[in-house]
């Protein structure tokens, strides 16, 4: 039986190609993918060849924002049944046996894997497949009334659940966040689930500050300076991952406030306000993807008490993926935008 992947060659040659049958270990699961969300990160790959310092030495197969069906359950008899459906967590924490490291915060191990990640080579083969091999300890069974296509969300909901708890208390604090992307967006909303008092977007883009007005949350121009700086955010959380983005949050966080950087810089220096952050004694405080937090995202979505209606925007076939991801390139004309693995019958 054909199975289509979407696999990254190197920088604008990404394919649709069949890698074959999947053959999983006695721990492993066959997942048949449902729907895949295409991340920032999916996209450096595709654009550049490259995410940061993450670069593309052979073939991968990208994706790690997915959900489906378990197809073979795992033979040793961990991990669901067949027929359940799951959404996967990607990682897999490992030591390198020098670096010390919280083992509370599993996405801190130095030596992890992630799935679609080009770190370590051989490269961590993403999940961007029809039918994937996963071990069984990555799927998460969903709660009765939580949909496939909502259950794509829960990693990136989790990104931004992790940079929500880093920030500490949130009940009845403003929180202000850079960049209205998809991972913004999800921002936005853990922060509003949270009891946050007002909670304020901004943007470049005119589309994303409409879609969060749509769900009741207020949207700033990002060239707007003065009402940005306006803002006096008791929290503010970076999501662009640009350096005018790092400027604005320092200048709409309130003196004493938090500062979560969550968009991932470039490598190497940056410029930054630090004058600025030191004299208002600003916390700047890092978030990097999540760890058991992805139990808790994948209940709030099932219940309804994380809205993240509006996010998802598009939903293309899998064997469409380059034009979808031409599609979530544009933050003008997308937001969230996901692949359709499914099979016709």
């Amino acid at each position: 039986m054909e199975n289509l992947a979407v696999v990254a060659h190197a920088a604008d040659d990404l394919r649709i190609e069949d890698i074959g049958a999947p053959n999983p270990a006695s721990d492993e699961v066959v997942v048949d993918i449902a729907f895949g969300g295409i991340c920032g990160s999916d996209l450096h790959y595709w654009r550049h060849g490259a995410a940061g310092a993450s670069v593309l030495r052979e073939p991968m197969v990208l994706g790690h924002e997915v959900s489906g069906i378990v197809s073979v359950a795992a033979a040793d008899g961990t991990g669901p049944a067949v027929g359940t459906p799951v959404a996967v967590h990607p990682l897999t924490p490992r030591g390198d046996g020098v670096t010390p490291w919280p083992r509370e915060r599993p996405q801190l191990a130095p030596a992890s894997t992630y799935l679609g990640s080009a770190m370590h080579l051989p490269h961590t083969q993403g999940a961007f497949a029809q039918r994937v091999v996963l071990p069984a300890r990555m799927v998460h069974a969903l709660p009765s009334g939580l949909d496939l296509r909502t259950a794509a969300l829960a990693e990136p909901g989790a990104v931004a659940w992790h940079a929500i708890e880093r920030a500490g208390k949130i009940r009845g604090r403003s929180v202000a966040v850079i960049g209205a992307g998809p991972i913004g967006q999800l921002v936005a909303s853990v922060a509003v689930r949270g009891g946050a008092s007002a909670v304020t977007v901004t943007d470049l883009e005119r589309a994303p500050r409409e879609i969060a007005q749509a769900r009741g949350i207020a949207g700033l121009d990002a060239r707007d300076g003065e009402a940005i700086a306006a803002l006096h955010a008791d929290v503010v959380v970076e999501s662009s991952g640009t350096v005018p983005g790092f400027a604005a949050a320092v200048s709409a966080a309130t003196r004493g406030g938090t500062v979560v950087m969550l968009g991932l810089q470039r490598a190497g220096d940056v410029p930054a306000p630090l004058a600025t952050a030191i004299s208002r004694e600003l916390s700047l405080v890092g978030s990097f993807r999540f760890g058991a937090e992805f139990g808790e995202v994948i209940t709030a979505l099932a219940d309804g008490s994380l809205d993240v209606s509006g996010i998802i925007s598009h939903v293309r076939p899998a064997a469409d993926a380059i034009d979808a991801f031409a599609l979530a390139a544009d933050p003008a004309s997308s937001c969230k935008v996901l692949l359709d693995f499914r099979r016709e019958e």
